[in-house]
């Protein structure tokens, strides 16, 4: 794809949602990691409706370690994953208190030690909490790059760094949400909606799914 069409693409984009935001519901910077930490192999509408419990009883890390592993594990079951990422929480929110005096460091070399934190949940809290033009990639963000061609690579890292290459500064705060809910509404894994696709005259994927 050549930077013109690239470029039309992100200003229908910022034309049609010119405040994107991110779909997990949070009052925190802790929440929020929580609630990023929870949303792997998870849809956002399920960890809402986990943390919306979760949160009323422990929404600090404090309150974390009081709860107990057991119970926080009670508390996150329907969320997939949840033994592991239960351990995890615990572990974070111990390191968030001995290593970091309570708060949610700002660089990606901190927020990865954390059991559970990699480069797409690092990129996420650095992107919302700390207004970082870092672009995460998610499952919707990589199939939307390579389906369209927008950027194209064999990972998420290829295609992370692809788009970092291609995409103007000024886009590069709100790309990651328009293409997670590009995936996740229109451009889906399955069931193409061509047909209500906002770019789907620039998109360059060669089967397209259009009745209109």
């Amino acid at each position: 794809m050549n930077k013109d069409k690239r470029y039309k693409i992100l200003l229908l984009f910022l034309k049609h949602n010119p405040n994107p935001k991110i779909e997990l519901i949070f009052c925190s910077d802790f929440e929020l990691l929580l609630s990023v930490m929870l949303s792997a192999k998870s849809t956002d509408i399920i960890v809402n409706k986990t943390t919306k419990i979760l949160f009323k009883i422990a929404n600090t890390p404090e309150g974390i370690l009081s709860l107990g592993l057991k119970r926080l594990e009670e508390y996150i079951k329907h969320v997939g994953l949840y033994h592991t990422k239960a351990l995890n929480i615990i572990k974070t929110s111990y390191l968030i208190l001995t290593q970091f005096k309570g708060k949610i460091p700002n660089t990606r070399d901190e927020l990865e030690l954390f059991p559970g934190v990699g480069r797409k949940t690092a990129n996420v809290i650095l992107n919302v909490l700390f207004k970082q033009k870092t672009i995460a990639v998610d499952t919707h963000v990589f199939r939307v790059s390579n389906r369209t061609n927008f950027a194209n690579g064999k990972n998420v890292l290829e295609v992370e760094k692809k788009l970092n290459k291609v995409v103007p500064s000024t886009f590069k705060s709100q790309i990651h949400y328009w293409f997670v809910l590009h995936g996740r509404y229109v451009c889906t894994a399955r069931k193409l909606k061509c047909n209500i696709c906002l770019i789907h005259k620039l998109c360059e994927f060669k089967k397209k799914n259009i009745n209109i």
